[in-house]
């Protein structure tokens, strides 16, 4: 056997290893969810064919020809019985993609589509298109909405400043994928995420103004807008319903995750919240809830954050961030949520539906001063000193 083919065969070998490795829950967890030992997806894990060329005549040294950087930010759903993610894929040269990876069983063994999405653009191509949110909607289609990154013209010689609005595209079947003009607002628009069903016969989203690229601004936090047709959807209202405040853990951000989880009880949300600290930015998830009649009103927030960076999770591309933009509630209650750790790779941690709405409804909120968290110790410490 030659050395391309030794080595060849080698690579493969580590590849599936790496693919089949078994997953297992860590212990000691803190009774809300449980944390994987093992990422599941990570650059290792797409395909040796993206980025090899195999022909032995034109790469003798085995050379990767297209290397990739990272994978994370997955918007999520079930599929039959596969557990499916539509990825960020990065690459080295700092592009982003969508691609398919599916599960048997939702926390291991994920393997990619062939080949990654083919997404059309619109009239005005982005350089950038990022962090897809799914939603299997009422109307038949499966949406995508995510970030369409374009350089901003009005600054040609800052190299740095861009734009971001919410790309829209819609599919029957997550391989041919119909792109719909982007969601046209008054402001910069990130994290927008479509409601899955209609309401008052509109389409919902959840959005996130800001005055930048980066920097929110005036943009008070979460927001709601209802569009009248998503083939040519444009934001006339957008009222904001879960807003930032000082010194909390939304200080500087906060945005919807995927589309809510309906359950008796009301709309169960996953967010993501950013704060400033010494080093940088500090991304993390939480939760809230809000009425099934009303999916605007606030009907329960837990204080604080649900899940952080935590272990190796802190290392990565951008240190110190964790966030979801998919989640899947399974028919047996479970609650699989998919986060990326430090903008590098993809995790899973898993719930149900019941425990998830005992955190919301339990949970006390933040009472936004020191005075008010340590009341509400002072009240658990009665509570058990009663028992």
């Amino acid at each position: 056997m030659s050395t391309f083919k030794s080595k060849l065969n080698a690579l493969r070998q580590r590849h599936e290893a790496l693919l089949t490795t078994p997953n297992h829950i860590l212990e000691n967890g803190n009774g809300i969810y449980e944390r994987y030992a093992n990422p599941i997806l990570t650059a290792e894990h797409t395909p040796l064919e993206w980025r090899y060329d195999l022909d032995e005549r034109t790469n003798p040294h085995l050379m990767q020809r297209i290397m990739m950087n990272a994978t994370l930010n997955a918007g999520a759903m079930k599929w039959g019985d596969k557990y499916l993610l539509v990825v960020r894929v990065e690459g080295a040269d700092r592009k982003s993609f969508f691609a398919v990876a599916e599960s048997p069983n939702g926390v291991d063994n994920f393997r990619f589509w062939d080949e990654p999405i083919t997404m059309p653009e619109t009239d005005n191509p982005a350089t950038n298109i990022y962090d897809m949110r799914l939603t299997r909607h009422e109307d038949g289609y499966i949406y995508g909405v995510f970030c369409a990154e374009r350089h901003d013209d009005s600054k040609p010689a800052d190299l740095s400043a861009a734009t971001a609005t919410a790309g829209i595209a819609r599919t029957r079947d997550l391989k041919t994928w119909e792109r719909l003009p982007d969601l046209k607002a008054r402001s910069q628009q990130r994290n927008v995420v479509l409601h899955p069903e209609f309401v008052d016969g509109k389409y919902a989203f959840y959005t996130r103004p800001q005055d930048g690229f980066i920097d929110t601004g005036s943009g008070g936090g979460i927001g709601w807008a209802l569009v009248d047709d998503t083939t040519h959807a444009e934001v006339h209202e957008e009222t904001i319903i879960n807003p930032r405040h000082y010194h909390t853990i939304m200080e500087m951000k906060n945005g919807e995750g995927p589309h809510p989880i309906k359950t008796p009880q009301g709309w169960l949300h996953l967010a993501h919240g950013v704060r400033g600290c010494a080093s940088g930015l500090r991304y993390v998830l939480y939760m809230y809830m809000t009425a099934l009649d009303d999916p605007t009103r606030m009907i329960a927030q837990p204080g604080g954050y649900l899940l952080v960076p935590q272990g190796g999770e802190y290392v990565g591309d951008v240190m110190n961030v964790v966030f979801s933009n998919g989640w899947i509630a399974d028919e047996d209650g479970r609650v699989f949520i998919y986060y990326a750790s430090s903008d590098t790779r993809m995790h899973v941690a898993t719930s149900t539906v019941e425990r998830l709405v005992d955190y919301c409804l339990h949970t006390p909120q933040d009472g936004l001063t020191t005075a008010a968290s340590v009341e509400n110790i002072k009240k658990l410490i009665a509570k058990n000193r009663a028992l």
